[in-house]
């Protein structure tokens, strides 16, 4: 098997194997702070599980453009193995919290030294075949998205059966095999850019943001994560509406997610390969003008089966919406440069999977339950006039050659 090919699948799998250990603790978060951390008061317990679960992003956001700068320094896999090892111990020591600051604290400092998603992506995206790369991030956004799927499937059943502090100990060891894989498997012909082009971060930023059409890359990533996360603080209350009674109410709340995911998951490695074919442009302009319809008829939706068809729909062609994202930040950068620009990256996909939630939960008392679905998909439609105006008048290159 080719090297890049090798890679390509090795980095999905360990990927999936660490946001499946990740969102293992979802969804008992709430619960582990009420019954473990002492927080009682359940206005209390929702607010900290708010600010706990975007502590990560926080950190992770700041400091992302640092580690995508010592990245194209001293490599990519370095980033990976950094993020990897790191990450295993401080998610095993989140086991043994005895207050909610603690969990903070470890919260923080876990998005502080993560990556290993950028750093993947910047890899596959460095060694890729150009005429292969939009295919390669549909693969890795599938993987991605199977572990995000799969991960609270097995915390909410280990959950019942070992307790909750044990569930961190097996998360931080999963995420330390999964590291080990990729020490042991994963090459990197790396080269060190010469003294010329070793650049400080605001330097980078100078650089990145006068760089056309980066900035409006960042921006559609940023409004993308944002309108998408926004509706999931009312998802449990809109199926309970819909339901008419409390009866199972998590059970078709997972169902209506994981239908999503489930379509992310078939449709991305297709969508990337139509990106590859037709243009990245073309894809993701079609995949948001098609997400923000099918937004429309969700707040429309009387019965629980009719919104678990509309989010499939949609995660077929939200599929299509970061893989098309990461595919053009890949030919509008020189190699020497990509973990620099996809660290900037991830910074505004943290910063919306900050924001979206909180401002979504905080709207819908202004604007009802139907009104945040209409909100995202006119959020959507304004993002794809966005990709039109910026990117579809200036098409980028077919190739960007090494500086």
């Amino acid at each position: 098997m080719e090297i890049w090919k090798r890679n390509l699948f090795v980095i999905s799998f360990a990927l999936f194997i660490v946001m499946s250990a990740m969102s293992m603790v979802m969804p008992f978060l709430p619960l582990f702070i009420q019954e473990e951390l002492g927080v009682e008061d359940p206005h209390q317990v929702t607010a900290w599980a708010g600010i706990v679960f975007g502590a990560n992003f926080l950190t992770a956001g700041l400091i992302s453009p640092l580690w995508g700068n010592l990245a194209d320094k001293y490599g990519r896999k370095i980033m990976i193995l950094r993020s990897g090892y790191c990450m295993s111990v401080i998610i095993a020591l989140t086991g043994l919290v005895g207050n909610v600051w603690h969990l903070l604290g470890l919260r923080l400092l876990n998005g502080t030294v993560g990556g290993i998603i950028p750093a993947g992506t910047a890899l596959v995206a460095s060694a890729t075949p150009k005429e292969k790369v939009g295919w390669a991030q549909g693969v890795l956004q599938s993987c991605t998205v199977a572990g995000t799927i799969m991960g609270p499937l097995f915390g909410g059943l280990l959950a019942d059966i070992i307790g909750y502090r044990l569930i961190f100990v097996i998360t931080g060891v999963l995420v330390l095999l999964s590291t080990i894989l990729v020490t042991v498997t994963v090459k990197e012909n790396f080269t060190p850019p010469p003294a010329r082009e070793q650049t400080s971060v605001r330097e980078d930023a100078r650089l990145i943001f006068s760089t056309r059409p980066l900035p409006a890359l960042f921006l559609v990533t940023v409004m993308i994560q944002f309108a998408l996360l926004s509706v999931n603080p009312v998802l449990p209350m809109y199926v309970k509406s819909l339901l008419g009674s409390p009866d199972r109410v998590a059970f078709y709340a997972g169902l209506v997610t994981a239908a999503m995911g489930v379509a992310n998951v078939i449709a991305s490695p297709q969508l990337g390969k139509l990106g590859d074919r037709f243009g990245s442009q073309k894809v993701l302009l079609f995949c948001l003008i098609a997400s923000a319809l099918i937004f429309i008829p969700q707040a429309m939706v009387t019965q629980v089966w009719q919104l678990v068809v509309l989010r499939f729909l949609l995660g077929m062609f939200i599929g299509g919406l970061l893989p098309s994202v990461n595919s053009l930040l890949r030919r509008a950068t020189p190699t020497h440069m990509i973990s620099r620009v996809y660290g900037f990256n991830n910074s505004f996909l943290a910063f919306g999977s900050m924001l979206g939630p909180t401002i979504g939960g905080l709207l819908a008392g202004y604007v009802s339950l139907k009104g945040v679905f209409l909100m995202t998909g006119l959020l959507l439609l304004i993002n794809s006039g966005w990709v039109a105006y910026s990117l579809w008048r200036q098409p980028l290159p077919r190739d960007v050659s090494p500086m």
